[in-house]
């Protein structure tokens, strides 16, 4: 079952790429990578997933992006069971991301490098940039100074969403969204602003297979909330806790009623939530004034951050409204003769 899976992977890269012409720079048939088809140059990032590091392809001189799964150490109760687990779990991203492949809002993938004799799988993706996280809070970039607006529209939302409507087209929620798991790939050379974002990580994407509790929405409120964050600088459900958050989210958006969320009861955990004894009305648009964002920006805000999921627009409504089909600035679009590489980031 492993090696089927892994070469149908594989297959799915070259015939895309062949129909594309993407795959100009990769070597036909060496999908399949070991440690020797590459050289780690540095760390790009950690987690108890694993790490991922930037990585020059030998036969290319190509830059890549490598995430390996944490291995458990040798020996251990359920060591093999958990080296198991972890290479279903990456060859899984590795198919969800090769569903996704073909729009510039999506990192792609490029390869498997696979360890013979363990089995263990690492993702080799496409190198982009810094994550959109790091250049809102580090200092060199934004230093916590929350986006304008018209770059939130144009440079990040509007591509965000493109690649939200393109996942949920091919059936697949990524289920974490986040500035952490956004990248940027290109900068204006003039002011520094992200132009070209990609969502990556599909590591707890999911199939949509006909499930009705649980859907594709859950991204768009995460869009909402990362939205919020760009227009603010800083995140607007922050909490330390997951009850801690969610009373966050009703001190904002309103505790839940009858008429504003009716299926809030029926939900399995609302048993635990402790709701606010004393209700008040949505005030989101306090925290997002005229000056800071538009009537337009604030329809589309408030639609991606309502509570109750039937509520929210699709990733193709939210692009079809005013906020983004209205007065677009025709340098908007991503070109490769408008965007420069962020400086030392690769």
């Amino acid at each position: 079952m492993f090696a089927q899976r892994a070469a149908a992977i594989c297959v799915k890269l070259d015939r895309d790429d062949d129909t594309s012409g993407a795959g100009a720079g990769w070597c036909k048939r060496r999908r399949l990578w070991t440690a020797a088809d590459y050289e780690p140059t540095r760390a790009l990032g950690e987690g108890g997933f694993g790490a991922v590091v930037e990585a020059r392809h030998h036969a290319t001189g190509q830059a890549v992006a490598v995430k390996a799964l944490r291995a458990p150490a040798p020996g251990g109760a359920g060591a093999a069971k958990a080296r198991a687990d972890a290479t279903d779990e990456a060859l899984r991203e590795a198919e969800f991301l090769v569903a996704c492949r073909g729009h510039p809002s999506l990192v792609d993938l490029h390869a498997l490098a696979i360890n013979r004799g363990t089995r263990e799988v690492a993702l080799v993706m496409e190198c982009v940039g810094p994550n959109l996280h790091d250049v809102l809070n580090d200092g060199r970039h934004r230093a916590g100074r929350p986006f304008p607006e018209s770059d939130v529209r144009r440079r990040i939302m509007r591509q965000l969403l493109g690649g939200a409507e393109h996942m949920h087209a091919r059936r697949i929620m990524h289920r974490d969204i986040k500035p952490g798991n956004i990248l940027v790939a290109a900068t204006s050379a003039a002011s520094g602003e992200p132009i070209s974002v990609k969502i990556c990580d599909l590591g707890l994407a999911a199939m949509l297979l006909g499930k009705t509790d649980y859907d594709a929405t859950v991204d768009m409120w995460s869009l909402g909330c990362v939205m919020a964050e760009l227009l603010t600088g800083k995140p607007l459900f922050d909490g330390i806790d997951d009850n801690d958050v969610v009373l966050r989210i009703f001190s904002v958006l309103g505790a839940p009623g009858p008429r504003s969320w009716p299926a809030f009861k029926c939900l399995p955990l609302a048993g635990t939530v402790t709701v606010p004894p004393v209700r008040h009305r949505n005030r989101l648009r306090q925290l997002f004034p005229k000056k800071r964002l538009s009537a337009d920006g604030f329809d589309v805000l408030k639609r991606l951050l309502s509570c109750n999921a039937d509520r929210r627009p699709s990733a193709t409504a939210a692009l079809r409204s005013p906020w983004f089909t209205k007065d677009i600035d025709s340098k908007a679009s991503v070109s490769s003769a408008a965007v420069a590489k962020v400086d030392g980031d690769g």
